[in-house]
């Protein structure tokens, strides 16, 4: 048999081409992830470097969560996409407890909020409004759903009334219609707990120009113990809300990756469960079934669990307003946190020193500044804020231990920062602080 001559046109294999990749969003890996990366890199080598950069919730997972999670570890079965009636009846439950009656099948459940975020983006469709400053990944989000972020001004995570006319007009103006607003409650970056007339006048903007409320409300049991009471879009306007929320934060289950969200009643309700079924269904399936039956455990809301996380409660307050003073002893501006463990302090009154003395004009470069002193934090621009106005954020959770003997010991002390580790990092600051200051 005679052998076939290979075309010469294919002896190019022989030299292939480089591959190219085809147009795609571009934007850089999460900036809360990639710090985390980064100092946890640092400290591997052997530098002394304070991790707050990253809002992790820094305790380990209680004891009854590690038994319902291995005792479901047989849970093999892909599940429903939409999650396991146990855990949707139990969340239905947890938000009911709280004043907002909810049925089961108005709840879905993902692989993490930060899933069920991006998923309701996309199933909404058009532009989307979010708070100057914000989280992160709303903006990063949008961009992947092919759709634009409009930043507004705003405070504690919820954008100013007035502001956010302004942009939906001017967005419809330029034939892109704004479809829907995130809010975040509490907020992160600032650790602040917008006041219920600034949720009630967002919700009015809402109504007048037929908004979507996107309520991501993950760290609503971290309220601090004396702040305002809690006040949820969906008290004002339950047929357009729609709220986010998961255990990573209150139960720092972070890794165990689980979220769930709640619809509203009515037409627009039941249009986006069929839309956001069917995103999940073809990029998650379904949350992983053992992880789901133990936060139908935690959903539950035993009261070992409550007390734990209202241990958790004190604990964040107790580190986050102390690392609040450092900043302020330093000559920084900073609010008084409310929530969660996130600190944000303006330089702004030390821009002239920080100029004169370190050529700073940004707070990416204020950022890089405090990591040479062996501090890991988060520029506010990374956040939407403007880069020149010399504000952080800062995350204090991941001060509690190095093992999960001091975080528990953090947990159950009656003044966690007299406890020598945590002492120690707030000693440091201090030192970095005065120094930068001086």
């Amino acid at each position: 048999m005679a052998l076939t001559t290979i075309p010469d046109e294919l002896s190019l294999l022989d030299s292939p081409a480089p591959t190219t990749l085809g147009a795609a969003p571009e934007f850089p890996v999460s900036a809360t992830l990639a710090v985390n990366e980064l100092i946890a890199a640092r400290r591997r080598r052997g530098e002394l470097v304070l991790p707050l950069g990253f809002g992790e919730a820094g305790l380990p997972v209680h004891p009854v969560l590690r038994q319902a999670l291995a005792d479901a570890a047989g849970c093999n079965a892909y599940g429903p996409v939409a999650g396991l009636p146990a855990l949707r009846e139990a969340a239905a439950g947890y938000w009911t407890r709280r004043a907002l009656p909810t049925d089961p099948d108005a709840v879905i459940c993902g692989p993490g909020s930060k899933a069920l975020l991006y998923a309701l983006v996309a199933a909404i469709g058009g532009d989307i409004a979010v708070t100057k400053p914000s989280w992160v990944s709303y903006v990063a989000q949008a961009s992947l759903a092919g759709v634009r972020a409009h930043l507004v001004p705003g405070a504690g995570g919820v954008p100013d009334a007035l502001a956010l006319t302004r942009a939906v007009l001017a967005a419809r103006a330029e034939h892109r219609p704004i479809r829907a607003v995130i809010v975040t409650l509490p907020d992160n970056p600032t650790g602040a707990l917008a006041a219920g007339a600034r949720v009630r006048a967002l919700c009015a903007v809402a109504e007048r120009h037929d908004l979507v409320i996107i309520s991501d409300e993950i760290y609503r049991d971290l309220v601090y113990d004396g702040e305002p009471d809690f006040q949820s879009p969906s008290s004002f306007s339950a047929q357009r809300t729609v709220v986010t929320s998961g255990l990573s934060k209150s139960l720092a289950l972070g890794g165990w990756r689980l979220g769930v969200t709640r619809l509203p009643d009515g037409p627009l309700g039941h249009q986006l469960r069929s839309r956001l079924l069917a995103i999940g269904s073809e990029i998650w399936s379904a949350p992983a079934s053992p992880v789901q039956q133990a936060a139908a455990y935690a959903y539950a809301e035993p009261s070992v669990l409550t007390e734990h996380i209202g241990r958790s409660r004190r604990l964040h307050a107790a580190v986050a307003c102390a690392v609040a003073g450092k900043f302020a002893a330093a000559g920084a501006h900073v609010q008084r946190p409310q929530a969660a463990f996130y600190v944000y302090p303006d330089f702004g009154p030390l821009a002239g020193l920080l100029l004169h003395r370190y050529q700073v004009t940004s707070d990416e470069g204020l950022a890089d500044l405090l990591l040479r002193f062996g501090v890991g934090v988060l520029p506010a621009s990374a956040f939407g804020e403007h880069g020149g106005r010399l504000r952080l954020r800062v995350a204090t959770a991941m001060l509690y231990g190095e093992t999960d003997e001091q975080r528990e010991t953090a947990l159950t002390a009656h003044d966690p920062c007299a406890l020598p580790w945590i002492a120690a990092a707030l000693s440091r600051l201090e030192e970095v602080l005065t120094a930068l200051a001086r």
